[in-house]
């Protein structure tokens, strides 16, 4: 099954597949240590780090295990952040993820409640889950808001 969000709109957002051309607009998601501050297995340095990401993305699309798509503004075609619904294997169980990170400068303004909220709404439509689950650090305090307002909605 392919988990895919491309063409997938929302009021601001547009989902499209993540490319190569995409490297250096996201490349400042990973200099900023608080970004991936709960992440694990990522080099420290941050073109390393977004050249893995990028790998495990591609890999994702080519596997059919969904993947992260990036999210672009809909007016200025903008690099806000990637989302997207991932297949992961919890308590041996295959369960769809709602993963999302947001662009430093554009975080705090309800781009990752707006893509998940999609996200979720693309996957029940589609039949593709009666359950998600988001994996997150226990810290990680902004992604669980997020996690808890799409539990909630």
């Amino acid at each position: 099954m392919i988990y895919s969000m491309e063409g997938v709109e929302t009021e601001r957002l547009l989902f499209r597949k993540l490319t190569m051309d995409d490297f250096e607009d996201w490349l400042p998601f990973h200099k900023e240590p608080k970004s991936s501050l709960y992440w694990s297995g990522l080099p420290k340095d941050p073109f390393k780090a977004c050249a893995e990401q990028f790998e495990r993305v591609f890999e994702r699309y080519e596997e059919g295990l969904g993947g992260m798509f990036a999210l672009v503004d809909k007016i200025t075609n903008e690099l806000i952040g990637l989302c997207g619904l991932l297949v992961q294997i919890v308590d041996l169980q295959e369960e769809l993820e709602i993963g999302y990170s947001i662009l430093p400068k554009l975080q705090g303004q309800g781009y990752a409640s707006e893509a998940a909220q999609r996200c979720k709404e693309t996957a029940f439509k589609n039949g593709w889950a009666d359950h998600l689950v988001s994996i997150i650090h226990i810290d990680n305090e902004p992604s669980k808001k997020v996690a808890i307002k799409m539990a909630c909605t």
